[in-house]
């Protein structure tokens, strides 16, 4: 289904940095809870399902893209925050979406 302008335009994606990463291990499907840095819009929480391809401590420092203006999700006893985006692999493991370059944090993606 076709989207318009205006649809992708009401989309607030932007580049952040992961300054922490968790094991979750209270997640019905193995996640990790991240705590990603967006400048000016200040530190966000997330849920990642990112456990076959990433480790914590891999993360740390990573930019990633993610949409910021999602209402908050509960997912067990954790508020995600924004949704980290990223692509599925041949056997529907995400890998994540990052800028080539170092964007700072909070760069609009357009």
């Amino acid at each position: 289904m076709p989207i318009t302008w205006d649809d992708f335009a009401r989309i607030d994606m932007r580049v952040g940095v992961v300054v922490d990463a968790q094991a979750f291990p209270e997640a019905r499907r193995p996640a990790l809870k991240l705590r990603i840095d967006f400048g000016s819009l200040g530190v966000k929480r997330s849920s990642a399902q990112i456990t076959e391809r990433y480790a914590p401590a891999d993360l740390i420092g990573r930019r990633v893209v993610a949409v910021v203006n999602f209402p908050p999700k509960q997912i067990g006893p954790f508020v995600s925050e924004v949704l980290v985006l990223g692509a599925y692999d041949d056997h529907g493991h995400v890998l994540l979406l990052r800028p080539d370059f170092d964007a700072p944090p909070g760069s609009r993606i357009g």
